[in-house]
């Protein structure tokens, strides 16, 4: 009977995955040589070359994409194996690493995970902030067992990975002091004009708003932007100008930045979603956000 090796396999895993033999060694914390010499009886042990050349650049072949993918699958299972077996072992509480999307507010953050915290068992949670690319990559390598976003997963991503919707909302604008009375009467058409704290380009809030504001032909005065959704507020709550957040949170908005509300729209919808790496959610934490998401913060 033949055998595979899984140390070979994994080092070929490694670098195929980080695109070098340098950066797969310090991944790995082994010396080059060692992993070079390894993916060659690799080679030797399959009959097949993995990688060719291309410069200074290593690619893979026919056969070694072929390998990878199925060595991405074996060490896919094999970590949720572990998962598995950690989260049922007695007396361990479970552990929860999250990926955020940087575009999402704090606020509906707290909230989807909150439920977390009420389960019959201790729950060590994770919170990694970031773009969507990189949390990606370290959920395809288990690094995350979730990610928080604005966004479902694009159809050209590499990344072997599912979303489940969360929810959606309407947007609420609120303002401080004087603004709100000004603003308040005939919303939304008092917008034209108005002083508008916006997320950054490219978030799907501010495409979202873009096309609204289009249809309705306003023209609001963008005195600000910001790719961080509580320094917008914070400057929303010294009086700067109108700015635009999720309905889910509006009591918690108004409570926390002494701001009050300008109007509400729902024809723009923010939605949420859970991105994993598996179809079927069995992660007990993974599960009860995503169950108390759906029945209670927006059913």
């Amino acid at each position: 009977m033949e055998w595979l090796n899984y140390h070979h396999l994994l080092y070929f895993w490694m670098v195929a995955r980080e695109g070098s033999v340098t950066r797969a060694s310090s991944e790995l914390r082994l010396a080059q040589p060692t992993i070079s010499t390894q993916i060659r009886m690799l080679e030797d042990s399959l009959g097949e070359k993995l990688f060719a050349r291309q410069g200074r650049n290593l690619v893979l072949t026919e056969v070694g994409r072929e390998v990878y993918r199925y060595a991405d699958e074996i060490f896919s299972l094999g970590r949720e194996m572990l998962d598995v077996v950690r989260n049922r072992a007695p007396g361990r509480g479970l552990r929860l690493a999250v990926g955020i999307a940087d575009v999402l507010p704090k606020l509906v953050v707290y909230r989807l995970l909150e439920p977390v915290r009420r389960l019959g068992q201790p729950v060590h949670i994770i919170c990694r902030e970031g773009k969507p690319e990189p949390l990606l990559a370290d959920l395809a390598i288990h690094k995350l067992d979730l990610i928080l976003a604005d966004a479902p997963v694009g159809a050209n991503t590499s990344v072997r990975a599912f979303h489940h919707l969360l929810g959606e909302c309407g947007v609420t604008f609120f303002a401080k002091g004087p603004l709100v009375a000004r603003y308040r009467k005939r919303f939304p058409k008092s917008l034209d004009g108005a002083p508008l704290l916006m997320p950054a380009e490219g978030s799907v809030l501010r495409r979202s708003l873009a096309q609204w504001f289009d249809s309705l032909e306003i023209r609001p005065n963008v005195v600000s932007e910001f790719e961080d959704g509580a320094l917008l507020k914070a400057f929303g709550a010294a009086g700067a100008g109108v700015f635009p957040s999720p309905s889910v949170i509006e009591d918690e908005v108004r409570r926390q930045y002494g701001v009050q509300v300008v109007g509400r729209t729902d024809a723009v919808r923010e939605r949420f979603y859970a991105v994993s790496h598996e179809r079927r959610l069995k992660h007990p934490a993974v599960v009860a956000v995503c169950d108390v998401a759906r029945e209670k913060l927006f059913g």
